[in-house]
């Protein structure tokens, strides 16, 4: 709630909800619902507004000073040595197969460097994650890298990148991915997601026919529905590591083939932190033991996809 009173200082200060959002690096429409929440919480209207344009209603005018003290005291309130910094909470975003794949050797390295700092994890999708960041309500996000141009005042960074390859039933006779495509149904990754969108560009591109029959949103879905005889599909290797003896063969997708990246979406803050820096460096190192681990693997299980 601090940083929506903030908004609201900003805005009435500026007389513009666009002008407050450049001042605190947020979007017109993260300062418009920042505003709004803030007037559910306090059941007044602190704006009038007139088309396009805005100005400090009667009741923000009396919580105006009220909120300019509580931000003050807040601020006086806030540790400025280490110790300080390494309590707290931070809430983070993560798509569920980093949650799975990810997280938990990120989190227990970060649990031994820093115990008291309680981490909230907010699962979501790559798509719900980037409006979070956006509207301020999260510390940062693991996610696939959006297909977007990034919004002022937010950072990426690449953690890990993810080849897709072909999953199929063991009793798939097929060594190219064309044959395999063109002889069973095919278990589509949701085009409502990022990784969903990067298999449907792929096939574009590649002009390869399918018989779509499904569309699931969940990788890991998609796996046991492969498993259980259904159809073929393309995903993240990482998901399917190992599968290939878990009844499922995997098949590279070849010269013409792509990943997804997988990394942190953030907001930059103009005071860094301690422990969010602390956390970024035990995502990274997870990521890396997982990025070299799944190589390896990765040449086994085509070995014995490919038969």
């Amino acid at each position: 709630m601090i940083r929506y009173l903030k908004t609201f200082i900003a805005a009435a200060q500026l007389g513009s909800f666009s002008t407050a959002g450049a001042r605190l690096g947020l979007t017109q429409s993260a300062v418009s619902m920042q505003i709004r929440r803030l007037e559910e919480e306090l059941n007044c209207e602190l704006f009038t507004r007139v088309g396009k344009s805005v100005t400090v209603s009667d009741h923000g005018k009396q919580l105006l000073r009220t909120s300019e003290e509580i931000i003050r005291l807040f601020e006086s309130m806030k540790g400025q040595t280490e110790v300080a910094a390494t309590r707290g909470k931070i809430d983070i975003g993560a798509i569920s197969t980093v949650q799975l794949g990810l997280l938990p050797a990120a989190l227990a390295d970060f649990r031994k460097k820093l115990p008291l700092v309680e981490v909230n994890v907010v699962p979501g999708t790559s798509v719900q994650l980037m409006s979070q960041i956006d509207s301020n309500d999260l510390s940062l996000a693991i996610m696939i890298r959006p297909n977007l141009k990034m919004t002022k005042g937010l950072t990426w960074s690449t953690m890990l990148r993810e080849t897709y390859v072909a999953i199929a039933p063991l009793s798939a006779q097929e060594t190219s991915i064309k044959a395999l495509l063109a002889a069973h149904p095919f278990l589509r990754y949701s085009r409502r997601s990022y990784g969903g969108q990067l298999v449907d560009r792929y096939l574009k591109r590649t002009r390869l026919q399918v018989n779509d029959t499904m569309e699931l949103d969940e990788p890991m879905v998609i796996i046991e529905m492969v498993r259980k005889g259904l159809g073929v599909a393309i995903i993240p290797y990482d998901l399917a590591a190992g599968a290939s003896i878990r009844k499922l063969r995997v098949l590279p997708l070849g010269g013409t083939g792509f990943f997804r990246e997988i990394g942190v979406l953030q907001r930059i803050a103009p005071t860094p932190s301690i422990a969010v820096a602390t956390l970024l460096e035990c995502i990274e190192t997870a990521a890396r033991a997982k990025e070299e681990s799944s190589a390896a693997q990765l040449k086994s299980d085509m070995v014995k996809g490919q038969r």
